[in-house]
């Protein structure tokens, strides 16, 4: 009995001490920024199996059918048709996965390789240092939508050929953030400790500095998500990201130009979830950035 009470004390003190670290972890987070974030990703994740139809079946049938408030809509397309009869709400669920995987494989390996180059060049310095700061430089001064249309035209539209567009020009921008603060912190006691026992440059990089770059990383991340699913909504939007009949959510706005004023819902879903993801990113984005910077913690 007095066994049973002891176990029953220690996982109330355990769901206690769990309740308040979650309390305070997320503490001034922005409500409704992360129900729509996590909205994104349910759907981004459940999204084949919440889709009522295929989202590439077209039914002309139901072409232009309105959604089910206005008259002439039905239950079985809920936000309605678009002019081949594809169901709108498939299509932006089916959207929602295409720009979760987009933007996290280009975030992941643009902050790869941006922390890769802030390491060697912040530590090493000298010849390195201007060498790869030359070149960062260079990439971060490009006009990305220039290059971007220009490297689109000449590779042509593809899934693969847009990731590899948006990490070549993304990377830049979170390696000179991330050199700076390997800059600032290279020359702390804990590194000079770790030379004095005889670490090679490597471990010191990526064993004592890399951790003390994880809360910029995540940072840079959050908010690059929302810079990326807008870029590419752009270039699906000319014509020159996804192409179809994948319902990126850029080319379902474009296709919905010539339709405005009868079937005004093809055009203006997808940008309303362009608007409220990209939004909600970037709100977490700065929350935490107040959050995980000792800087703005001072305050």
């Amino acid at each position: 009995m007095i066994q049973a009470e002891r176990i029953g004390g220690v996982s109330r003190a355990l769901r206690f001490v769990s309740l308040s670290r979650i309390r305070n972890a997320l503490r001034g987070v922005p409500k409704v920024a992360l129900v729509l974030f996590i909205i994104f990703i349910f759907c981004a994740i459940f999204g084949n199996e919440l889709a009522p139809h295929d989202p590439q079946q077209a039914n002309f049938a139901a072409a232009l059918t309105p959604p089910f408030w206005q008259e002439g809509g039905s239950f079985e397309y809920p936000l309605g048709t678009d002019h081949l009869g594809r169901c709108m709400l498939s299509r932006l669920l089916a959207g929602a996965q295409l720009a979760a995987i987009l933007s996290f494989t280009v975030v992941t390996i643009a902050t790869i390789i941006g922390v890769v180059v802030a390491l060697i060049s912040g530590y090493l310095g000298g010849w390195v240092d201007m060498i790869l700061m030359r070149i960062t430089d260079a990439f971060f001064c490009m006009p990305f939508l220039i290059f971007a249309i220009l490297f689109a035209a000449v590779l042509g539209p593809s899934m693969r050929n847009l990731i590899f567009i948006m990490v070549f020009f993304g990377w830049a921008g979170g390696a000179r953030v991330l050199r700076g603060e390997v800059l600032r912190i290279k020359h702390g006691d804990f590194v000079s400790l770790a030379v004095v026992a005889g670490a090679s440059k490597s471990r010191i990089m990526f064993r004592h500095l890399f951790p003390s770059l994880i809360n910029l990383m995540i940072v840079g991340a959050t908010l690059g998500l929302g810079g990326v699913i807008l870029g590419e909504a752009g270039l699906s939007f000319i014509g020159l990201g996804i192409p179809p009949p994948a319902p990126a959510w850029g080319q379902m706005c474009a296709m919905g130009r010539d339709y405005l004023y009868g079937a005004w819902w093809m055009s203006t879903l997808p940008g309303l979830a362009i608007f409220f993801v990209v939004l909600s990113v970037n709100l977490l984005g700065d929350w935490l950035r107040f959050r995980l910077d000792p800087k703005f913690r001072q305050l």
